[in-house]
């Protein structure tokens, strides 16, 4: 086998890992549970060994190993993740061998993934946002992903849009989290309707008033922030990806009508759907590993077409 990195992508849920060559072949991918109900030193212990047992598998031309992680991060610590209960891990605690690594931060991890070979390839200025249980975004400014003065760029999903709406559980009232994520539009359903345990896409098919009257709140709040972020930071593209963005025209549409009504001296920037899927996340972090191996320009010649990669099962 050819020289290769370890990429892992860690999950509150689960951990999506592989190994990707220098020229970017997916070799290998796998996938485990994340056991976060143990404490964060299982945690760490678990990526330990998930990277190990990759690297068993690739042999000995391990050039480095790249993590995309939640919460508060720099390229040499996990600082703090609230849903992984660490604090202050360094990079080097997430490997028995004694290669290079280099840790990310999970959404601009898989912006930065899709900027060199996903939606955003070629654009120098994007918004990356996946919407799934929760909302963050990835800043993409010319060209690297930007995380702000201390690491906290892009929680978009805790703009106030509603600030007198409902409590969120960061303890503001109002956020687009609240009101657009995949979790709360099924869980403002079932506590309107009294039907427990509905999914957001069977809000998004469904023609209850009810439903209608849901999808339509997270559609305005998605707009308002949109908007928001394209006045301060004029994106030319916004790519939404995660599990909400796979309703297709059924979100895009109205939310795009919405954000060229509320720019009403310029335009909207274009809504595209992200390319990576489930692969993004992971695809970052091998990006993370070449340049942690010192080649910081692998990925920017890969010509294969990433979406025919073997995706993480």
């Amino acid at each position: 086998m050819s020289s290769y990195v370890v990429a892992l992508d860690v999950g509150g849920t689960s951990m999506k890992g592989g190994l990707v060559s220098e020229n970017g072949q997916v070799l290998v991918t796998d996938r485990r549970a994340t056991p976060r109900a143990e404490g964060p030193d299982a945690v760490v212990t678990a990526i330990r060994e998930f990277i190990a047992d990759l690297a068993a598998r690739g042999g000995a031309d391990l050039a480095g190993v790249g993590l995309a992680v939640p919460g508060l991060v720099t390229a040499t610590s996990a600082v703090y993740a609230a849903n992984l209960g660490w604090r202050d891990v360094p990079a080097q605690a997430f490997v028995d061998m004694d290669v290079p690594v280099m840790l990310g931060h999970d959404v601009r991890t898989g912006g930065l993934a899709e900027s060199v070979l996903g939606a955003g390839r070629g654009v120098s200025d994007f918004l990356f946002l996946p919407i799934g249980t929760g909302i963050a975004g990835a800043m993409i400014l010319s060209g690297r992903p930007y995380g702000g003065a201390e690491g906290w760029g892009g929680e978009i999903g805790h703009i106030p849009v509603f600030p007198d709406g409902e409590p969120c559980a960061c303890g503001q009232f109002g956020c687009l989290e609240t009101y657009a994520s995949a979790a709360s539009v099924g869980r403002r359903y079932s506590e309107r309707s009294g039907v427990p345990g509905v999914k957001a896409e069977e809000v998004v098919a469904s023609d209850d008033p009810l439903a209608i009257e849901v999808w339509d709140e997270a559609v305005e709040a998605l707009s308002l922030a949109l908007a928001t972020y394209t006045l301060l930071l004029d994106p030319s593209v916004i790519v939404l990806g995660g599990g909400l963005a796979e309703a297709g025209p059924a979100l895009f549409d109205p939310v795009r009508t919405r954000l060229v009504k509320r720019l009403a001296f310029r335009d909207a920037p274009p809504l595209v759907p992200a390319s990576l899927g489930v692969n993004a996340g992971m695809l970052g972090a091998a990006l993370l590993g070449w340049t942690a191996a010192g080649r910081p320009s692998v990925g920017t010649g890969w010509t294969m077409d990433v979406r025919s990669a073997p995706a993480v099962s």
